[in-house]
């Protein structure tokens, strides 16, 4: 287990290299990685059941990135958490790299799901909880979604499938940060509020600040305790978090730095230029 401190330095190189690598790759999604960043450190360095050394276990618990999109955040997570090498970000979405553009598992060691056609990974999360609850396992399974990817409606049959076979073995977290690549997420489409149309569903909801390690550790706490009903944690995030010049800007979607952009990042995150 990691102290709430040693989280956050994580966290920050867990950014750092994500941004290193959208980089090198001059495309992919910094905002929406950076936002989720804290969701994901806290998830699998303190909570998930897992081994980098043997990513197949049967017993291991499971984490679907439904916002495929935001792949380097996982990427970077998983490297950091001892999947391989944080340098393997340099060949983020190169020809022949293990780290596409987003998730593939049948590339990437420790990626559950392959993602990207959005809400299709929460609806595949859904599955896996059923199948575990059929075959009697304990494991849990977690999925990752974006405030936006809840206009898809393949989202909401889900949730109610979820509800009806009483899925506690199943944990949904929203990163919430307000933006889509076409603006305002209410602008777009409104969802909020999320609570309640998820508990109006029949899941048990829960509200954090999603850059909040403490309540992030204490939400995944509760949630675990809860039984006979899935539950979903609204992480309130900000798209781009940590770089001044990508906090809460639609722009930085799907846009990678430049050079001089992504010195200036590093040194926002309080890393080496």
């Amino acid at each position: 287990m990691k102290t709430v401190q040693e989280l956050n330095d994580i966290a920050r190189s867990v950014r750092i290299d994500a941004l290193r690598g959208i980089h090198a790759a001059s495309a992919g999604h910094p905002g929406g990685s950076l936002s989720v960043t804290d969701i994901l450190v806290s998830l699998y360095f303190n909570v998930m059941n897992v081994d980098p050394q043997d990513p197949c276990a049967e017993d291991r618990d499971r984490l679907v990135l439904s916002k495929g999109h935001a792949a380097p955040a996982l990427y970077s997570t998983l490297a950091h958490r001892g999947y391989f090498d944080p340098e393997e970000m340099l060949t983020l979405r190169k020809t022949g790299s293990r780290l596409q553009g987003h998730p593939d598992m049948h590339k990437c060691p420790g990626v559950e799901m392959s993602t990207g056609s959005l809400g299709q990974g929460f609806s595949n999360a859904v599955g896996m909880a059923v199948a575990d609850k059929l075959d009697g396992k304990s494991r849990r399974t977690f999925v990752v979604t974006g405030d936006g990817e809840l206009q898809e409606g393949i989202i909401w049959e889900a949730a109610l499938s979820a509800a009806k076979f009483g899925l506690d073995n199943l944990i949904a977290v929203v990163d919430l940060n307000g933006l889509q690549i076409d603006g305002r997420v209410d602008t777009v489409k409104k969802v909020v509020p999320v609570e309640d149309k998820f508990e109006a569903f029949g899941w048990e909801t829960m509200s954090v600040d999603g850059h909040d390690m403490t309540a992030l550790l204490d939400a995944y706490e509760k949630a675990m305790a809860v039984k006979g009903k899935p539950v979903c944690i609204v992480a309130k995030t900000v798209k781009g978090k940590g770089v001044s010049f990508m906090e809460d800007q639609a722009g930085w979607h799907g846009k990678a730095p430049n050079d001089e952009q992504l010195e200036t990042a590093i040194v926002e995150l309080g890393g080496d230029r």
